[in-house]
């Protein structure tokens, strides 16, 4: 094989290989032991279970976040981390606005990593 039909091998697999969906994203949770009523309420209460959104009374698209047991329920199915993390292929959340920081991304995937601590 010369060296066009090599380079063109490569970029042929790299452009290939990119074409499908973006993964969740996993982190290392050593030491993180998250729970819910230290940690993931505060972030689910101020980007989640808002007024309009996911709370008791709006239910956007039937999802309510009210509860610790509606948040461990909703959050068992990969379109929760896919959408908070704004996975290409899922709706990202919060809608309409910034993106949940890293670190709060990583507290939520590490508590449900963790069996979803009370």
């Amino acid at each position: 094989m010369n060296r066009t039909n090599i380079a063109f091998a490569v970029l042929l697999s790299l452009f290939l290989g990119s074409c499908g969906k973006e993964e969740i994203q996993t982190f290392d949770c050593s030491g993180l032991t998250p729970t819910y009523t230290e940690n993931i309420k505060s972030i689910i209460d101020a980007n989640c279970a808002t007024s309009g959104c996911h709370n008791a009374t709006a239910r956007q698209n039937g999802i309510d976040l009210s509860t610790y047991s509606l948040v461990v329920s909703e959050s068992n199915r990969d379109r929760f981390l896919g959408s908070i993390q704004q996975i290409s292929g899922y709706d990202a959340m919060p809608q309409g606005r910034s993106k949940l920081s890293d670190a709060n991304i990583q507290l939520i995937s590490c508590w449900i990593e963790n069996g979803q601590p009370q």
